[in-house]
Protein backbone atom coordinates (compact mmCIF):
# COMPACT_ATOMS: atom_id res chain seq x y z
CA UNK A 1 0.00 0.00 0.00
CA UNK A 2 1.37 3.14 -0.95
CA UNK A 3 1.92 5.75 2.09
CA UNK A 4 0.65 9.01 1.81
CA UNK A 5 3.65 11.99 1.43
CA UNK A 6 4.08 13.88 4.80
CA UNK A 7 4.37 17.69 5.00
CA UNK A 8 8.17 18.25 3.77
CA UNK A 9 7.75 15.54 0.61
CA UNK A 10 4.66 17.91 -0.36
CA UNK A 11 6.66 21.17 -0.15
CA UNK A 12 9.51 19.63 -1.53
CA UNK A 13 7.49 18.27 -4.78
CA UNK A 14 5.76 21.45 -5.25
CA UNK A 15 9.27 23.77 -5.25
CA UNK A 16 10.37 20.77 -7.61
CA UNK A 17 7.88 21.29 -10.13
CA UNK A 18 8.77 24.10 -11.71
CA UNK A 19 12.15 25.19 -9.48
CA UNK A 20 10.91 28.22 -7.93
CA UNK A 21 7.72 29.37 -6.71
CA UNK A 22 6.22 32.46 -5.04
CA UNK A 23 5.17 31.52 -0.72
CA UNK A 24 1.68 32.47 -1.94
CA UNK A 25 1.06 29.49 -4.82
CA UNK A 26 3.13 26.99 -2.41
CA UNK A 27 0.76 27.52 0.58
CA UNK A 28 -1.91 27.61 -1.49
CA UNK A 29 -0.46 24.30 -2.99
CA UNK A 30 -0.35 22.33 -0.01
CA UNK A 31 -2.50 23.88 1.86
CA UNK A 32 -0.35 25.30 4.92
CA UNK A 33 -0.55 28.74 6.69
CA UNK A 34 2.19 31.10 5.57
CA UNK A 35 3.82 31.26 9.43
CA UNK A 36 3.81 27.06 9.22
CA UNK A 37 4.95 26.99 5.53
CA UNK A 38 8.29 29.23 6.07
CA UNK A 39 9.00 27.18 9.07
CA UNK A 40 8.72 24.18 7.22
CA UNK A 41 11.09 25.49 4.08
CA UNK A 42 13.77 26.40 6.52
CA UNK A 43 13.94 23.10 7.68
CA UNK A 44 14.72 22.40 4.26
CA UNK A 45 17.09 24.93 3.80
CA UNK A 46 19.12 23.74 6.64
CA UNK A 47 18.91 20.72 4.62
CA UNK A 48 20.58 22.15 1.75
CA UNK A 49 17.31 21.52 0.13
CA UNK A 50 15.92 24.89 -0.85
CA UNK A 51 16.28 28.78 -0.53
CA UNK A 52 14.44 31.88 -0.14
CA UNK A 53 14.54 34.78 -2.76
CA UNK A 54 13.42 38.14 -3.30
CA UNK A 55 12.95 38.78 0.10
CA UNK A 56 11.60 35.19 1.33
CA UNK A 57 8.23 36.28 -1.17
CA UNK A 58 9.93 33.20 -3.67
CA UNK A 59 11.32 29.56 -2.45
CA UNK A 60 13.54 27.48 -4.57
CA UNK A 61 15.59 24.78 -5.03
CA UNK A 62 19.22 24.89 -4.27
CA UNK A 63 20.79 25.11 -7.26
CA UNK A 64 23.60 23.75 -5.61
CA UNK A 65 22.76 20.72 -3.69
CA UNK A 66 24.19 18.69 -6.29
CA UNK A 67 24.43 18.00 -9.96
CA UNK A 68 23.60 15.31 -12.74
CA UNK A 69 24.66 14.81 -15.90
CA UNK A 70 22.34 13.74 -19.01
CA UNK A 71 24.32 11.94 -21.85
CA UNK A 72 23.30 11.13 -25.55
CA UNK A 73 25.05 8.12 -26.84
CA UNK A 74 24.62 8.29 -30.87
CA UNK A 75 25.49 6.41 -33.67
CA UNK A 76 28.62 8.78 -34.08
CA UNK A 77 28.95 10.68 -30.74
CA UNK A 78 28.26 11.18 -26.93
CA UNK A 79 27.15 13.98 -25.99
CA UNK A 80 27.44 14.90 -22.07
CA UNK A 81 25.83 17.78 -20.12
CA UNK A 82 26.15 18.94 -16.71
CA UNK A 83 23.27 20.83 -14.91
CA UNK A 84 22.56 21.74 -11.53
CA UNK A 85 19.91 20.79 -8.97
CA UNK A 86 17.35 22.95 -11.20
CA UNK A 87 17.83 21.74 -14.39
CA UNK A 88 20.09 24.47 -16.15
CA UNK A 89 23.44 23.20 -17.92
CA UNK A 90 26.78 24.37 -16.61
CA UNK A 91 28.83 22.69 -18.49
CA UNK A 92 28.73 20.17 -21.94
CA UNK A 93 30.82 18.44 -24.27
CA UNK A 94 30.62 16.47 -27.46
CA UNK A 95 32.83 13.42 -28.53
CA UNK A 96 33.46 11.12 -31.69
CA UNK A 97 32.95 7.87 -31.43
CA UNK A 98 33.47 4.50 -33.75
CA UNK A 99 30.92 2.42 -33.44
CA UNK A 100 32.97 -0.15 -35.03
CA UNK A 101 34.99 -0.36 -31.84
CA UNK A 102 32.81 -2.10 -29.76
CA UNK A 103 31.25 -1.79 -26.52
CA UNK A 104 33.40 -2.46 -24.08
CA UNK A 105 36.00 0.22 -25.41
CA UNK A 106 32.96 2.94 -25.93
CA UNK A 107 32.02 2.40 -22.43
CA UNK A 108 34.88 2.89 -20.81
CA UNK A 109 34.82 6.36 -23.31
CA UNK A 110 31.88 6.91 -21.53
CA UNK A 111 33.33 6.51 -18.23
CA UNK A 112 36.57 8.49 -18.91
CA UNK A 113 34.48 11.24 -21.04
CA UNK A 114 31.99 11.61 -17.81
CA UNK A 115 34.93 12.10 -15.31
CA UNK A 116 36.41 14.86 -17.26
CA UNK A 117 33.02 16.71 -17.34
CA UNK A 118 32.48 16.55 -13.96
CA UNK A 119 35.98 17.76 -12.98
CA UNK A 120 35.37 20.62 -14.76
CA UNK A 121 32.89 21.67 -12.13
CA UNK A 122 34.89 21.10 -9.24
CA UNK A 123 32.39 21.08 -6.29
CA UNK A 124 29.43 19.57 -5.45
CA UNK A 125 27.82 16.34 -5.60
CA UNK A 126 26.87 13.64 -8.46
CA UNK A 127 23.29 13.06 -7.88
CA UNK A 128 22.11 11.12 -10.89
CA UNK A 129 22.79 10.24 -14.18
CA UNK A 130 20.70 9.41 -16.71
CA UNK A 131 21.41 8.27 -20.52
CA UNK A 132 19.87 7.93 -23.77
CA UNK A 133 20.46 4.57 -26.51
CA UNK A 134 20.22 4.22 -29.53
CA UNK A 135 18.40 0.40 -28.46
CA UNK A 136 15.29 -0.66 -26.88
CA UNK A 137 15.56 -0.77 -23.47
CA UNK A 138 14.45 -4.23 -21.54
CA UNK A 139 11.99 -2.60 -19.07
CA UNK A 140 12.59 -5.72 -16.80
CA UNK A 141 16.52 -6.34 -16.56
CA UNK A 142 17.39 -2.50 -17.50
CA UNK A 143 20.26 -3.40 -20.16
CA UNK A 144 20.75 -2.50 -23.74
CA UNK A 145 18.59 -4.81 -25.89
CA UNK A 146 19.69 -4.06 -29.13
CA UNK A 147 21.41 -1.64 -30.87
CA UNK A 148 21.19 -2.08 -34.22
CA UNK A 149 23.26 1.14 -35.35
CA UNK A 150 26.46 0.27 -33.06
CA UNK A 151 28.30 -3.18 -34.02
CA UNK A 152 27.94 -5.88 -30.69
CA UNK A 153 25.53 -4.28 -28.31
CA UNK A 154 23.31 -6.88 -28.06
CA UNK A 155 22.30 -6.75 -23.95
CA UNK A 156 25.11 -5.13 -22.89
CA UNK A 157 24.49 -3.79 -18.81
CA UNK A 158 25.10 -0.39 -19.87
CA UNK A 159 23.54 0.91 -16.78
CA UNK A 160 25.13 -1.45 -14.60
CA UNK A 161 28.70 -0.55 -15.45
CA UNK A 162 27.81 2.65 -14.56
CA UNK A 163 26.31 2.51 -11.57
CA UNK A 164 29.37 0.36 -10.96
CA UNK A 165 31.55 2.85 -11.39
CA UNK A 166 29.64 6.28 -10.11
CA UNK A 167 28.12 4.61 -6.96
CA UNK A 168 24.54 6.90 -8.55
CA UNK A 169 20.86 6.01 -9.58
CA UNK A 170 21.19 5.78 -13.48
CA UNK A 171 18.36 6.01 -15.57
CA UNK A 172 18.74 4.34 -19.33
CA UNK A 173 15.99 4.58 -22.34
CA UNK A 174 16.09 4.44 -25.58
CA UNK A 175 16.94 8.03 -27.35
CA UNK A 176 14.09 8.51 -29.25
CA UNK A 177 11.99 8.27 -26.01
CA UNK A 178 14.45 10.34 -24.21
CA UNK A 179 13.88 12.80 -26.52
CA UNK A 180 10.14 13.07 -26.36
CA UNK A 181 10.95 13.69 -22.58
CA UNK A 182 12.94 16.63 -23.50
CA UNK A 183 10.36 17.90 -25.47
CA UNK A 184 7.95 17.23 -23.06
CA UNK A 185 9.30 19.35 -20.68
CA UNK A 186 11.44 22.18 -22.46
CA UNK A 187 10.52 22.04 -25.81
CA UNK A 188 7.12 22.24 -28.31
CA UNK A 189 5.16 19.82 -26.49
CA UNK A 190 5.15 21.37 -23.74
CA UNK A 191 1.51 21.19 -21.69
CA UNK A 192 0.99 18.37 -24.89
CA UNK A 193 -0.20 15.15 -23.25
CA UNK A 194 -0.34 13.11 -26.40
CA UNK A 195 2.30 13.54 -29.45
CA UNK A 196 4.76 11.45 -31.30
CA UNK A 197 8.57 12.61 -31.19
CA UNK A 198 10.07 11.32 -34.37
CA UNK A 199 13.69 11.40 -34.54
CA UNK A 200 15.55 10.55 -38.20
CA UNK A 201 18.96 10.91 -37.80
CA UNK A 202 21.49 7.89 -38.76
CA UNK A 203 18.59 5.30 -37.88
CA UNK A 204 15.03 6.02 -37.23
CA UNK A 205 12.80 6.09 -34.23
CA UNK A 206 9.71 7.78 -31.86
CA UNK A 207 8.72 8.44 -28.72
CA UNK A 208 5.45 8.00 -27.93
CA UNK A 209 3.72 10.38 -25.04
CA UNK A 210 -0.02 8.91 -24.06
CA UNK A 211 -1.88 11.24 -21.14
CA UNK A 212 0.77 13.05 -20.53
CA UNK A 213 3.31 9.88 -19.68
CA UNK A 214 5.77 8.04 -22.35
CA UNK A 215 4.16 4.70 -23.46
CA UNK A 216 7.04 2.12 -23.54
CA UNK A 217 5.18 -1.35 -24.60
CA UNK A 218 5.12 -4.21 -23.18
CA UNK A 219 9.00 -5.00 -24.26
CA UNK A 220 10.27 -1.30 -24.11
CA UNK A 221 10.25 -1.08 -28.32
CA UNK A 222 7.19 1.49 -28.77
CA UNK A 223 7.66 3.65 -31.01
CA UNK A 224 10.41 1.18 -32.86
CA UNK A 225 9.32 2.42 -36.43
CA UNK A 226 12.65 1.55 -37.60
CA UNK A 227 11.10 -2.08 -38.77
CA UNK A 228 7.96 -0.54 -40.27
CA UNK A 229 7.12 -2.07 -43.48
CA UNK A 230 5.04 0.83 -45.91
CA UNK A 231 5.43 -2.28 -49.02
CA UNK A 232 2.67 -5.57 -47.91
CA UNK A 233 4.44 -7.41 -51.21
CA UNK A 234 7.68 -7.09 -49.56
CA UNK A 235 6.97 -8.74 -46.43
CA UNK A 236 8.74 -11.76 -47.03
CA UNK A 237 12.14 -10.47 -48.20
CA UNK A 238 15.39 -10.27 -45.70
CA UNK A 239 16.47 -6.82 -45.19
CA UNK A 240 19.58 -5.92 -42.58
CA UNK A 241 19.10 -5.70 -39.12
CA UNK A 242 17.89 -2.06 -39.62
CA UNK A 243 14.52 -3.06 -40.97
CA UNK A 244 12.70 -2.47 -43.92
CA UNK A 245 11.55 1.52 -42.97
CA UNK A 246 14.91 2.51 -41.68
CA UNK A 247 16.92 1.00 -44.63
CA UNK A 248 15.48 4.23 -46.72
CA UNK A 249 14.35 6.58 -44.07
CA UNK A 250 17.07 7.09 -42.31
CA UNK A 251 20.87 9.03 -42.76
CA UNK A 252 22.15 5.65 -43.83
CA UNK A 253 19.49 5.18 -46.22
CA UNK A 254 19.46 8.49 -47.87
CA UNK A 255 23.43 7.84 -48.24
CA UNK A 256 23.12 4.24 -49.60
CA UNK A 257 20.57 6.00 -51.67
CA UNK A 258 22.81 8.68 -52.93
CA UNK A 259 25.93 6.50 -53.54
CA UNK A 260 23.86 4.22 -56.07
CA UNK A 261 22.18 7.66 -57.79
CA UNK A 262 25.60 10.25 -57.66
CA UNK A 263 28.23 7.77 -58.14
CA UNK A 264 29.21 8.40 -54.87
CA UNK A 265 31.44 6.49 -52.30
CA UNK A 266 30.79 3.34 -52.77
CA UNK A 267 30.02 1.05 -49.84
CA UNK A 268 33.08 -0.04 -47.24
CA UNK A 269 35.78 2.84 -48.96
CA UNK A 270 34.86 5.05 -45.99
CA UNK A 271 37.34 6.28 -43.60
CA UNK A 272 34.84 5.07 -40.74
CA UNK A 273 31.49 3.46 -40.46
CA UNK A 274 30.55 6.68 -39.48
CA UNK A 275 31.69 8.27 -42.02
CA UNK A 276 30.08 5.82 -44.49
CA UNK A 277 26.71 6.52 -43.12
CA UNK A 278 26.73 9.94 -43.78
CA UNK A 279 24.31 11.48 -46.33
CA UNK A 280 25.83 14.80 -45.97
CA UNK A 281 27.03 14.60 -49.49
CA UNK A 282 23.50 14.27 -51.08
CA UNK A 283 21.87 17.39 -49.25
CA UNK A 284 25.20 19.09 -50.48
CA UNK A 285 24.35 17.87 -54.07
CA UNK A 286 20.87 18.75 -53.97
CA UNK A 287 21.63 22.36 -52.34
CA UNK A 288 23.54 22.95 -55.65
CA UNK A 289 20.99 21.97 -57.94
CA UNK A 290 21.54 18.23 -58.51
CA UNK A 291 18.26 16.44 -60.00
CA UNK A 292 19.39 13.36 -59.21
CA UNK A 293 19.98 14.31 -55.36
CA UNK A 294 16.71 15.73 -55.35
CA UNK A 295 14.86 12.59 -56.59
CA UNK A 296 16.40 10.39 -53.83
CA UNK A 297 15.19 13.13 -51.26
CA UNK A 298 11.52 13.69 -53.20
CA UNK A 299 11.45 9.75 -52.93
CA UNK A 300 12.71 9.44 -48.99
CA UNK A 301 10.97 12.00 -47.88
CA UNK A 302 7.53 10.57 -49.66
CA UNK A 303 8.39 7.48 -47.79
CA UNK A 304 8.84 9.41 -44.76
CA UNK A 305 5.64 10.84 -45.28
CA UNK A 306 3.81 7.46 -45.75
CA UNK A 307 5.02 6.12 -42.36
CA UNK A 308 4.14 9.67 -40.38
CA UNK A 309 0.89 9.23 -41.81
CA UNK A 310 0.29 5.21 -40.32
CA UNK A 311 1.62 6.56 -37.22
CA UNK A 312 -1.07 9.11 -37.22
CA UNK A 313 -3.68 6.09 -38.09
CA UNK A 314 -2.53 4.26 -34.66
CA UNK A 315 -1.94 7.01 -32.40
CA UNK A 316 -4.20 9.95 -33.63
CA UNK A 317 -2.12 12.21 -31.61
CA UNK A 318 -2.34 16.39 -30.77
CA UNK A 319 0.95 16.85 -32.29
CA UNK A 320 3.60 15.23 -34.35
CA UNK A 321 7.50 16.71 -33.36
CA UNK A 322 10.29 15.77 -35.93
CA UNK A 323 13.95 15.74 -34.52
CA UNK A 324 17.21 14.56 -36.11
CA UNK A 325 19.71 15.65 -38.03
CA UNK A 326 18.45 14.80 -41.22
CA UNK A 327 15.14 16.99 -40.71
CA UNK A 328 17.92 20.00 -40.91
CA UNK A 329 19.57 18.63 -44.49
CA UNK A 330 16.29 19.87 -46.82
CA UNK A 331 13.88 20.90 -44.25
CA UNK A 332 11.38 23.12 -46.44
CA UNK A 333 11.71 20.32 -49.11
CA UNK A 334 11.01 17.52 -46.16
CA UNK A 335 8.00 19.88 -44.89
CA UNK A 336 6.23 19.92 -48.29
CA UNK A 337 6.45 16.78 -49.25
CA UNK A 338 5.33 15.48 -45.46
CA UNK A 339 2.23 17.59 -45.50
CA UNK A 340 1.62 16.57 -49.22
CA UNK A 341 1.49 12.87 -48.22
CA UNK A 342 0.12 13.03 -45.21
CA UNK A 343 -2.94 15.28 -45.80
CA UNK A 344 -3.62 13.17 -48.86
CA UNK A 345 -3.80 9.90 -46.58
CA UNK A 346 -5.02 11.31 -43.44
CA UNK A 347 -8.59 13.49 -43.92
CA UNK A 348 -8.08 15.43 -40.31
CA UNK A 349 -4.31 15.06 -39.57
CA UNK A 350 -2.08 16.70 -36.18
CA UNK A 351 0.51 20.00 -36.62
CA UNK A 352 3.44 18.75 -37.27
CA UNK A 353 6.70 20.79 -36.07
CA UNK A 354 10.30 20.75 -35.99
CA UNK A 355 12.15 20.02 -32.11
CA UNK A 356 12.97 23.41 -31.00
CA UNK A 357 15.80 21.87 -28.87
CA UNK A 358 17.30 20.20 -32.06
CA UNK A 359 19.95 17.99 -31.13
CA UNK A 360 19.86 18.83 -27.85
CA UNK A 361 16.19 17.01 -27.31
CA UNK A 362 17.56 13.53 -26.12
CA UNK A 363 20.08 16.03 -23.78
CA UNK A 364 17.30 17.49 -22.25
CA UNK A 365 15.31 14.62 -21.83
CA UNK A 366 18.13 12.92 -19.99
CA UNK A 367 18.78 15.41 -17.81
CA UNK A 368 15.15 15.47 -16.85
CA UNK A 369 15.18 11.98 -15.65
CA UNK A 370 18.41 12.13 -13.91
CA UNK A 371 16.66 15.27 -12.08
CA UNK A 372 13.68 13.17 -11.46
CA UNK A 373 15.95 10.35 -10.10
CA UNK A 374 18.00 12.55 -7.35
CA UNK A 375 14.14 14.18 -6.99
CA UNK A 376 13.05 10.82 -6.10
CA UNK A 377 15.76 9.80 -3.78
CA UNK A 378 15.46 13.11 -1.67
CA UNK A 379 12.32 12.78 -0.99
CA UNK A 380 12.71 8.84 0.13
CA UNK A 381 15.19 10.10 2.34
CA UNK A 382 12.00 13.17 4.04
CA UNK A 383 10.03 10.24 5.22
Amino acid sequence: MLRAENTLQRIFREIAKSGEISGRELARAVGLHPSTLAAKVRALERKGLAEFGDGHKRVGLNANFGYVVGIDLGASHLHFALADFRGEILNDATVRIRPEDGPQKMIRQIKESLRGVAEKVGHGRLRALAIGVPSPVDPVRGVVTYANNLPGWKDIHLGRELEKEFRVPIFMENDANMAAIGEHWRGVAQGVDNFVFIALGTGIGSGIFVDGKLYRGRTGSAGEVFRMNIEWQRWAEDFPDTGYFENYVSGLGIAAEGRKALGGMPPGEAGSLREERDAYFVFEAFRQGNPAARAVLEKIFTMFGVGVANVVAIVDPDLIVLGGGIVKGAPELMRAILDQVVHRLQPDPPPIQLSALEDKAQTYGAIHSALTLAQEAVLRRLR
